[in-house]
């Protein structure tokens, strides 16, 4: 059996190593295999790979900071206190021997993310770090923003009201955040904990400046690499090794990074900003269907991969810039993949086994939420009928929306927020957009795809 364990203190020093130690020495005596990551003052060490997660039984988390638990759900995780991990190392050891894996639709989901994640590597796998940590902010802002849009389109702009407020909130706050939270775990990806106040300060000149998410991916990826030449190669007498990571390191990384956003990087990527926006805003609508039609084949192309995220990221960067027609486009053609393969195991149920057809019902939900990845077991199990399917499928919903002119609002929440006045424009034709996308992948799935009792003749 092999074990996990993730140590980790407030102060990064002492009580993180002690615990690790207490747990390694137990799981020895005990013989069991263990492999501890520690999250101290200079970041992390002996670092948990996709691989060691693959093999292990379940993992310890002992510690009093947060830590991020996304990478796990495949795994029992058992918690705890650092202080737990250093006075009963052998209680959390026997306890997360005899926690049980559960197998379902939603985790064979994770799995496979998990696995698409493990892939990523050098400047693609840090773009990923800083766009899994906007994400979240960027729905939320996006949707609080929609339901000031319940008032109308321009009732924010009344001091004093309840819609003012939620724009100021959405729009004003969570908003501004974008680029600064962009930039900040881009470095933080590449530098650890140093690279996050030189990307944070860099992506909020971004912002400042009007360079935008582009501006804010450069300077996230510059602070990070700034931030690690100094942790890497600027050497201190050992008695003063401590002010590296709290003041020597955030302090030159981020007066290099300002100075670099302010005075060298900052305005001529404004410049490629602004006239990208405009190139958008006068597109004709041939032009828009395709690039709807690119869009949209992007989202469904590796489901929740590099090319699927690009795409999302460009829609949310355009937000910023009040072009939200992509962003539908973008939503309508995710949404399309496992919607379609829902509707496929139910129109052709004998080209699916039993478990397909059960595992339909969970990714129907994931489709209408806008969770692309519902559609990687499918694709997974027969990628060559598969992934062509609702690639097509997703690419023509993407080019109706854009034909149709239709403007999202709100970067997330998938068919709830149709509900919202005014978060979608011309919310009839966005929704025959996806009708259309999903039937045609259903349609594509049914008649490429195999019965599954032809397969299983063949298999015997």
């Amino acid at each position: 059996m092999k074990l996990l364990a993730i140590t980790s203190c407030p102060a990064g020093i002492a009580h993180t190593y002690m615990a690790a130690e207490s747990l390694q020495m137990n799981a020895k005596a005990m013989g069991i295999e263990m492999k501890v990551e520690t999250r101290g003052s200079v970041g992390v060490e002996n670092e948990i790979t996709p691989e060691d997660i693959k093999g292990a039984h379940a993992i310890i988390i002992a510690a009093d900071t947060q830590v991020d638990r996304e990478r796990f759900r495949s795994i029992p995780i058992i918690d705890a206190s650092v202080q737990e991990a250093i006075k009963d190392p052998k209680g959390l050891i026997e306890k997360a021997t005899n926690a049980k894996k559960t197998t379902d639709f939603i985790e064979a989901v994770e799995t496979s993310k998990e696995a698409q994640k493990s892939k990523r590597s050098g400047p693609y796998k840090h773009l990923m770090n800083g766009v899994s940590y906007m994400i979240p902010l960027v729905a939320a802002g996006g949707l609080i923003i929609a339901l000031s849009f319940v008032f109308g389109i321009e009732a924010f702009k009344e001091k004093g009201t309840l819609a003012a407020a939620l724009m100021d909130i959405g729009g004003g706050s969570a908003f501004a955040l974008m680029v600064p939270l962009l930039a900040g775990f881009i470095a933080h990806s590449i530098a650890d904990r140093p690279g996050l106040v030189p990307g944070l300060v860099g992506g909020m000149l971004a912002a400042k400046i009007g360079s935008g998410f582009l501006g804010g991916i450069i300077a996230g990826f510059l602070a990070g690499y700034i931030a690690l030449w100094i942790k890497t190669y600027v050497k201190l007498p050992r008695n003063l090794e401590g002010l590296k990571p709290v003041l020597i390191i955030p302090f030159f990384s981020t007066l290099l990074i300002g100075l670099l956003m302010i005075y060298v990087i900052g305005t001529p990527v404004k410049a490629i900003m602004d006239a990208m926006t405009e190139t958008l805003k006068g597109m004709t609508s041939a032009n828009a269907g395709f690039l709807g039609l690119i869009l949209g084949a992007m989202m469904a192309f590796d489901m929740g991969g590099p090319i699927n995220k690009a795409a999302y990221t460009f829609g949310v960067g355009l937000l910023g810039s009040n072009v939200f027609e992509p962003m539908a486009a973008i939503m309508a053609a995710g949404m399309t993949p496992p919607l379609g393969l829902a509707l496929a195991t139910f129109l052709a149920k004998n080209k699916f086994t039993p478990e397909e057809r059960e595992a339909g019902k969970a990714a129907s939900v994931m489709g209408i939420s806008f969770i692309t990845e519902g559609a990687i077991p499918f694709a997974a199990a027969d990628p060559l009928r598969v992934i062509p399917s609702i690639v097509i499928g997703s690419a023509i919903t993407g080019a109706l929306s854009m034909i149709f002119n239709c403007a999202l609002r709100a970067p997330h929440g998938g068919i709830f927020v149709l509900l919202i006045p005014n978060a979608v424009s011309n919310v009839g034709m966005y929704v025959v957009s996806i009708a259309i996308g999903t039937a045609i992948t259903a349609f594509l799935v049914t008649i490429l795809k195999k019965s599954e009792a032809t397969t299983n003749t063949a298999k015997g």
